[in-house]
């Protein structure tokens, strides 16, 4: 189970958000909404423990998230509104050296599948720098065809990619929730995506 409590978030001189919380269990999906500049990004990396609140704690399964780190982060797959590719490497190398760095190792068969399922396989051999942002969107997104991790948090995951695109990983999404997974997004689009249990998460600009 992830928690939020009373979460805060300063920038600067302004507030973004305070008193923000939550509970996400097995199978549930969280979606953060709201105008640009309400603190949404804010507040994924807050979860992931890439910013630290201004106020307020984030514990993943009773334990805070700065204080267990090694169990959290191995439960943990964020993508963020930046894709976080390498340009000068190819989509099939980006895939090898994500895995690297959360600590695991795919196959070469693995991650031309994973590529395949949303639809870029096609581009497995060329560099990134030369894929289109739709393209490159969806090389991020194949890491979720290549982990196990309990937690997927994602920043406006449906950003640039195609009609076809949106609904191959709306099923991915759904698919991970029934498995009792648990995902936490951001984004402008209305796509239809089931879990065990869904809620919505407002910030105020």
């Amino acid at each position: 189970m992830l928690t939020a409590q009373s979460l805060a978030c300063l920038r600067g001189d302004r507030l973004l958000f305070k008193n923000v919380g939550f509970e996400l269990n097995a199978g549930g999906l969280l979606y953060v909404l709201g105008e640009n500049g309400s603190g949404k990004s804010s507040l994924l990396r807050m979860l992931c423990g890439l910013l630290m609140p201004e106020d307020g704690a984030v514990f993943w399964g009773g334990k805070k998230i700065k204080e267990d780190a090694e169990n959290f982060l191995s439960n943990l797959t964020y993508i963020g509104h930046l894709n976080g590719l390498k340009d000068d490497l190819t989509a099939q190398e980006n895939l090898y050296m994500g895995a690297r760095l959360a600590g695991s190792e795919v196959s070469e068969e693995s991650a031309l599948a994973a590529l395949a399922a949303i639809g870029i396989a096609r581009c497995a051999n060329l560099p990134v720098r030369v894929l289109s942002q739709g393209q490159k969107r969806r090389v991020a997104l194949a890491r979720l065809w290549l982990t196990d991790s309990k937690l997927w948090v994602l920043d406006e995951p449906f950003a640039a990619l195609d009609a076809a695109s949106v609904d191959v990983l709306a099923s991915r999404l759904s698919q991970h929730m029934s498995n009792g997974g648990m995902t936490i997004i951001t984004t402008h689009q209305d796509v239809t995506i089931n879990a065990q249990s869904s809620q919505i998460l407002r910030l105020s600009s």
